[in-house]
């Protein structure tokens, strides 16, 4: 189990909450509430391995991607923001890719 399992920071949760309206995804009013967060190792990028009811569950598997949105970081460099569901339908990962590879400076104001 990951040890860095923490809340989603401020910036975190209006990047989530722009790529969830993107396709208006029902989920229950207290996802924000139960929903804890894991930094993944990308370098730095700002990926989450996202944990809907607060805990790390190993056997949940990806499923589909269902939203994406592009913004460029404060170096001027194209960052790709995509959320991805688990085989059931849950919130899985907030995958970033920084398109040079570097550490992302700054999520963007959503």
């Amino acid at each position: 189990m990951p040890s860095s399992l923490r809340r989603l920071t401020l910036a975190e949760e209006h990047l989530l909450e722009r790529l969830i309206h993107q396709v208006e995804l029902p989920l229950p009013s207290t996802w924000k509430q139960e929903l804890l967060a894991c930094p993944m190792a990308d370098g730095g990028m700002g990926s989450l391995l996202l944990c809907p009811h607060g805990a790390v569950d190993p056997a949940r598997r990806f499923g589909q991607e269902v939203s994406q949105w592009q913004f460029t970081d404060e170096d001027g460099v194209e960052v790709l923001a995509s959320l991805n569901l688990d085989t059931n339908g849950e919130l899985f990962e907030l995958d970033v890719w920084k398109t040079d590879f570097n550490p992302l400076i700054r999520f963007p104001k959503a």
